[in-house]
């Protein structure tokens, strides 16, 4: 497996894992399916705003994660704070994949001149929780019944890093 900068042409691969997650996990609270023009927008305005983005490649050139710096606000009070995206193919969990896509968005934020790191993750999300916490995010506050899908109300844990 390597880590790298994402390029255009990794967008149809994290868009696969994205919309893998929409469709079967509380991992994003969307509903459904994004297409690729919206994955292109997406992309075309994290590389104006150098917020970077890292995909997970295995040997055989296919996506098997990405991970993503975004933005929490437009309000120019917020331009030191950005959110994170780590996202894993289905079939790919629970082998460190997440863990290794870590490194370089931490980075990332460092370079481009971050203040924290904010993760917004399902309160059942003990794996992305962990993670998170394995890289020094410290829980923050627990938002109560803010989301709403597959027929249930979910909680939203909010951790950050100070960088």
């Amino acid at each position: 497996m390597k880590i790298r900068s994402a390029t255009f042409d990794d967008l149809p691969g994290i868009l696969e894992i994205y919309n893998d997650a929409v469709l079967n996990t509380t991992a994003t609270y969307d509903y459904e399916p994004r297409t690729l023009e919206h994955r292109i927008a997406w992309f075309e305005d994290h590389v104006r705003h150098n917020y970077p983005v890292f995909v997970a490649v295995n040997d055989d050139g296919r996506i098997i994660g990405w991970s993503a710096l975004n933005r929490y606000h437009d309000r120019l009070g917020y331009r030191f704070t950005t959110e994170n995206s780590v996202y894993v193919a289905a079939d790919r969990r629970g082998q460190g994949i997440g863990k290794s896509l870590m490194p370089p968005l931490i980075e990332g934020g460092r370079e481009r001149g971050l203040h924290v790191l904010l993760a917004a993750i399902d309160a059942q999300n003990d794996v992305s929780i962990r993670l998170h916490a394995g890289f020094g995010f410290q829980s923050v506050g627990c938002f109560k019944q803010v989301g709403f899908k597959f027929g249930r109300w979910l909680d939203v844990v909010y951790m950050e890093l100070l960088l």
